[in-house]
């Protein structure tokens, strides 16, 4: 029978049961990894193998055609006009939600008592936990109908901008537009654009700040040289975030913005749609070669999606190798 000694010989079984844990924890970590990558190719797969039959009969250029009606009957669709208003709609919240996002992430994290900063940040992580369809019916019934005098303001004063541009009567019988749509999608993801922000500031050194602060540096000197260059990554990765939510949004923008296809960049008169709205209302009306070319549209808009993450995936890694260098 073998003595165990105390002391020394329980030590060591710890070790080893210490690295059988690692080994089963870095085994499921590398079992999830691998998941995402299968569940990505398959979604891929899926959608490519239901949008070729579309693609195979379209009688036209899928990517540079506007028209989408009837897909079954004419054979001729394409997915240009929808783009449009997906890019445009989003790019458009997402120029309403930043810097209105990033002033809430600083005064929650360095203006606000500390009440009122709780209660802020229960508040926005409570607004994002709202269903999207909650946000359409209320911009439906409530929001659209005050649309109009501000839009009417916005032609009338902005009107040499091609943005704000139309015709008075257009913009003030009928409040149905892209400008409505992206005014909703930008509250959409005010929160969770807001909330990430506001962690990711929370996560800068207290030292970077006082050390500021002690050299004479004003508060709003600290926020820019000690608080925001740091947060960049972090910040690119939370609009990021709020862009991908606000391309892929159907029901509410579905219910705000008008089924045209048109290409314009006028946001104040009726018209406009996008991909995924388009996908929520015609998904049930069309036939076999119609559903095939709604999943084609789906494609595109996962292809664009796809594109957006790697792109802030880059702009994030060169920041963070841009960081290293300079404090190396």
């Amino acid at each position: 029978m073998t003595a165990v000694t105390p002391g020394v010989d329980a030590p060591l079984a710890s070790g080893r049961s210490t690295r059988r844990g690692d080994a089963a924890f870095r085994g499921l970590t590398l079992a999830a990894g691998v998941l995402v990558f299968v569940l990505l190719a398959a979604i891929a797969v899926f959608l490519v193998v239901k949008a070729l039959p579309a693609l195979q009969q379209d009688k036209a250029n899928f990517f540079t055609t506007r028209t989408f009606t009837n897909p079954d009957t004419t054979k001729v669709f394409g997915v240009a006009a929808l783009v449009f208003g997906t890019v445009l709609t989003s790019l458009l919240a997402l120029v309403m939600t930043v810097p209105v996002a990033l002033g809430v992430a600083v005064y929650i994290t360095d203006y606000a008592p500390r009440r009122i900063a709780t209660l802020l940040g229960y508040l926005t992580d409570m607004l994002a936990a709202v269903p999207s369809v909650v946000y359409g019916l209320w911009g439906l019934y409530f929001l659209l109908p005050h649309l109009i005098g501000l839009q009417v303001f916005l032609h009338d004063y902005l009107g040499w901008i091609p943005l704000f541009a139309g015709s008075s009567g257009e913009i003030a019988a009928y409040s149905k537009s892209v400008f409505a749509a992206a005014v909703i999608l930008s509250i959409m993801i005010l929160p969770i654009v807001a909330a990430i922000t506001r962690e990711v500031l929370r996560q800068v050194d207290p030292s970077q700040k006082e050390a500021a602060l002690a050299l004479g540096a004003t508060r709003w000197e600290m926020i820019r040289m000690a608080v925001l260059p740091p947060s960049r990554p972090g910040i690119v990765s939370a609009v990021m975030l709020g862009l991908g939510r606000a391309l892929g949004e159907t029901i509410a923008v579905a219910l705000v913005i008008g089924n045209t296809f048109t290409i314009s960049p006028k946001v104040l008169v009726p018209g406009g749609n996008t991909i995924a709205a388009h996908i929520a209302t015609s998904f049930g009306e069309v036939g076999t070669l119609g559903r095939s070319a709604l999943i084609a549209t789906g494609l595109v808009l996962f292809g664009i999606t796809l594109a957006v993450n790697l792109t802030a995936r880059y702009v994030i890694y060169r920041a963070g190798a841009d960081e290293r260098s300079a404090t190396a």
